[in-house]
C-alpha cells in the first residue's frame, strides 16, 4: 500500500511583484522552492500553512485564495509517498524578518539542514530553477498569468 503525502505552500507576492523563494539543504540534497511543507496529522490546509510560515519564516500570513492543487502523479523525491500538493496565495500580516538573499543557496551557518529566502521578480522567474515538478508547474502557471 502507498502512502499519500499532503504538502501545502504558500506564493508570497510582495509589493515590487517578487514572489518568496525557499533554498533549502535537507536529506543530503540541496533543492529550490515556495516556503511550505507537509500537512500534520489532524490540520487543516489552511491552518498548516500558517504553521509552516511561522515556523519557515517567523511570520503570520492570511490565505488570500487558492491557487492549485496537483492534478498529476508525482513520487515523493525522499520516499515511496505520493505528493499530493496545494498551493494558496498568501499576504504576511506580521513583518518578514527574513535575512533577505540575493544568492541562490546562500546559507548562513552549516549543517544538515539549511534554509535561506530569496525574492525574485514574477517576471525573471525560471521554472528550470525550481527543483521539484509541481513547484515547477506552479512556476509556469505564475507566468502564464503575468
Amino acid at each position: 500500500m502507498y502512502n499519500f503525502n499532503v504538502r501545502v505552500y504558500g506564493l508570497l507576492i510582495n509589493d515590487n511583484d517578487e514572489i518568496l523563494i525557499s533554498d533549502e539543504q535537507e536529506y543530503g540534497m540541496r533543492f529550490t522552492k515556495f516556503p511550505g511543507g507537509g500537512l500534520e496529522y489532524g490540520e487543516g490546509l489552511t491552518d498548516g500553512l500558517k504553521r509552516e510560515f511561522v515556523e519557515e519564516c517567523n511570520a503570520e500570513v492570511e490565505v488570500i485564495s487558492h491557487f492549485y492543487t496537483t492534478d498529476f502523479f508525482i513520487k515523493s523525491a525522499f520516499n515511496d509517498s505520493q505528493i499530493i500538493s496545494v498551493y494558496y496565495i498568501v499576504k504576511n500580516i506580521s513583518e518578514l524578518n527574513l535575512n533577505i538573499k540575493t544568492k541562490v543557496f546562500d546559507f548562513d551557518g552549516e549543517g544538515d539542514v539549511l534554509q535561506a529566502f530569496r525574492w525574485v521578480k514574477l517576471s525573471e522567474l525560471d521554472p528550470e530553477e525550481i527543483t521539484f515538478p509541481i513547484d515547477r508547474h506552479v512556476a509556469q502557471l505564475l507566468i502564464a498569468q503575468l
